[in-house]
């Protein structure tokens, strides 16, 4: 557990779900995920874009086979399962199914301090938070982010105009969290860091504070007392520039509030306005600016040179922010629905950078993620294009499969009945079957294992339990 089964910059074509599957447990620091939305349309790149080949359908239709598959997730999950039961639309509860498995998945791969976001918009925004709420524990989400994804347009079907996309943010543990700050409005800086000196733009603060401290800071300083219902309240040492900093006594901090404010006043950090009253001078370059909030409004859709015809595209800027505030460098970052690769490519590309893996149905994105890579830094680095499954290496030594050791406590744990269609039958009429195939990303693990009598292992052959349920109740 918590050792990766594959090497970075790995990108995978092919079914995500056995993919993960073939992963070993607690292996990721941050997973994105931009899934298909269940927007009932079909995408596909323009012909001569650079993306031309990728596209994807974004209907559901409710089959028999998923109806089978929410019976498995019944039984180990009811949390989760109630949740795609509030659903009123069956090509809705069809979309979720397909989401639930794989975010469980997901959640078996991030590690106990890891963090994820995914990525949707208002139509399953609603289903998906509640979906998160039961895998990863309603504790662990932290946002909701609002991104504005386009501008307004017009009208037409007697509605808002919808501009926003959402992401789910939930994150694990202890896990990293880096504060992010924006550059501060050129119309802010000029209207209120008027005054400077060699230290550079400052404004006048406020030097007294709401809660009371010790009797000095109600004392008189210069011969003035802070306002009524106020106290001396004279900031840290670190909301200085360095040299302003050095002036002030090594004892700083432990200095008492009408000390601390002498102390400023010696080091020609107090403003004195017109009035009379003392003001500690904030300096702009010891400002770390605005911090970024959920309502995302500074990052425009893609554009320019970077726009590559990929239907779904989102811009390296936003996912250069969301690596860089939920990871540190050399963590791994794990992109499932990866598209044209922007997550890859914001990993490599980044100052501190990342390791990355990402998966696709399309061959498309191992083709994108290496011309993309190359154009931003003007070489190539290796990276390996996979289509198999990965084989886990976190489970130990486990048994052969069929053995006998496996085949008695399946027998014992399934009261002698066949996992398929309920018949008792005595033990040596057993199979030992895999619940999920092993080209499916199935292990040999006992968890993965059942018991079937000869007629249904026939019937279910190299597919998954929710086929064998589906054909025996025809």
């Amino acid at each position: 557990s918590g050792v990766p089964n594959w090497k970075n910059k790995t990108i995978w074509t092919g079914d995500n779900l056995p993919i993960m599957r073939g992963m070993n447990s607690e292996s990721v620091d941050l997973i994105y995920l931009d899934p298909p939305f269940n927007s009932k349309a079909n995408y596909a790149a323009p012909i001569g874009s650079e993306a031309a080949g990728a596209e994807f359908k974004d209907t559901w239709t409710l089959n028999e086979l998923d109806i089978e598959w929410l019976d498995l997730i019944e039984s180990k999950h009811p949390n989760l399962n109630s949740v795609i039961q509030a659903t009123m639309v069956n090509s809705d509860k069809a979309y979720l199914i397909y989401m639930a498995v794989r975010l469980l998945e997901m959640h078996r791969i991030l590690k106990a301090t890891g963090s994820i976001y995914l990525h949707c918009d208002p139509t399953m925004s609603h289903y998906l938070k509640l979906m998160m709420d039961a895998i990863f524990g309603r504790g662990s989400f932290k946002n909701e982010l609002i991104w504005k994804r386009t501008t307004a347009h017009a009208l037409e079907h007697k509605t808002y105009s919808t501009i926003t996309d959402r992401v789910l943010y939930y994150r694990m543990g202890n896990a990293a969290w880096n504060p992010l700050y924006l550059e501060y409005d050129k119309n802010y800086i000029e209207e209120k860091f008027r005054h400077s000196d060699q230290y550079g733009k400052f404004r006048p603060n406020e030097l007294t504070g709401g809660k009371a401290g010790s009797e000095y800071a109600y004392m008189p300083f210069k011969g003035v007392y802070p306002p009524s219902g106020r106290a001396w309240a004279p900031p840290k040492r670190e909301k200085f520039p360095l040299g302003a900093q050095k002036l002030l006594p090594a004892n700083y901090e432990e200095l008492n509030p009408l000390a601390k404010c002498e102390a400023l006043e010696d080091a020609g950090l107090i403003y004195w306005s017109r009035t009379g009253r003392p003001n500690y001078k904030q300096y702009l370059s010891a400002m770390k600016g605005v911090p970024v909030s959920d309502l995302i409004l500074d990052i425009p859709h893609v554009r320019g040179n970077e726009k590559i015809g990929y239907p779904t595209q989102k811009p390296l800027k936003l996912l250069d922010r969301i690596i860089r505030a939920s990871s540190n460098p050399g963590d791994i970052v794990f992109d499932p629905f990866c598209g044209c690769a922007t997550t890859c490519v914001a990993a490599e590309i980044m100052n501190f950078p990342r390791q990355w893996i990402g998966i696709d149905i399309s061959p498309k994105a191992g083709e994108l993620v290496v011309k993309r890579i190359k154009e931003h830094q003007g070489l190539f680095r290796e990276i390996i294009h996979r289509d198999d499954i990965p084989l886990r290496t976190d489970l130990g030594k486990i048994p052969t499969y069929n053995s006998i050791e496996n085949k008695k406590k399946l027998y014992g744990e399934q009261g002698g009945n066949c996992n398929g269609c309920k018949t008792n039958f005595l033990i040596q009429h057993f199979e030992v079957d895999h619940i999920i195939d092993r080209k499916k990303g199935g292990t040999d693990h006992i968890k993965n294992l059942q018991l079937l009598c000869s007629n249904c292992n026939r019937i279910k052959g190299d597919r998954g339990m929710e086929y064998l349920m589906a054909q025996l109740k025809i």
